[in-house]
């Protein structure tokens, strides 16, 4: 059987937040107001603090989405990865993927953020397998509904377990690679769980764990 490597995007992978730095993309394309921005900012130290209304981010990040058509979508996607994305992609993020995927060894991405914003992100890193928040598409529009359990905390745990009963892997030999907290309940069942750029609360609950920590920054 490969080794398995699992790794969270935001923070991990990138040298920042994806559905932060969209949020702020669409500001400056104003595609949103700036109270949308006000909105975004609280969100993300929700998540920090561990207070996240998930089901209510995802509403939030689903209103431009629906409000717009798919092309005009597309277009600013598109001109997203190149501003935002690309110069936050981590280097040592980026070959220690290259390297596990010439070693043969199968690696995912599994993250809290939307399958539209990150599928493009996870084709930057050759990573075939996104296991993410699933947003809904019908004729071609979103439709504002949430397909299945958000990826997060133990949505997270349960869709990649999910994925590895389906694919015939083993989750307590696998390594999984994240910043955050928020990802204990994926963290607490791998081999093999690695703190990348970790913030505080990981750090201390890693140190008691004598888990490894690293930086790709």
């Amino acid at each position: 059987m490969n080794e398995l490597l699992i790794f969270d995007l935001d923070n991990t992978l990138l040298a920042g937040d994806s559905d932060r730095n969209w949020g702020i993309f669409l500001s400056e394309q104003q595609i949103v107001d700036s109270s949308y921005l006000d909105e975004s900012e609280r969100f993300y130290n929700n998540y920090y603090e561990g207070s996240l209304d998930i089901d209510g981010f995802l509403s939030f990040c689903l209103r431009p989405l629906v409000a717009n058509d798919m092309s005009v979508l597309l277009g600013l996607r598109d001109q997203f990865i190149e501003e935002k994305i690309k110069p936050i992609v981590t280097k040592v993020g980026k070959d220690l993927i290259d390297k596990a995927h010439s070693q043969g060894k199968e690696v995912i991405i599994a993250t809290a953020t939307n399958d539209f914003v990150t599928r493009p992100i996870a084709d930057i890193f050759d990573v075939s397998v996104l296991i993410a928040t699933e947003f809904e598409i019908k004729n071609n529009s979103f439709t504002g509904n949430v397909l299945g359990a958000p990826c997060f905390r133990d949505g997270k745990l349960d869709k990649v377990s999910r994925w590895i009963n389906e694919n015939n892997f083993d989750l307590s030999q696998a390594s999984f690679y994240t910043d955050s907290f928020n990802d204990l309940p994926l963290l607490e069942k791998v081999k093999n769980p690695i703190i990348v750029d970790g913030d505080d609360k990981l750090r201390e609950i890693g140190r008691s764990n004598n888990w490894e920590c690293i930086s790709f920054r």
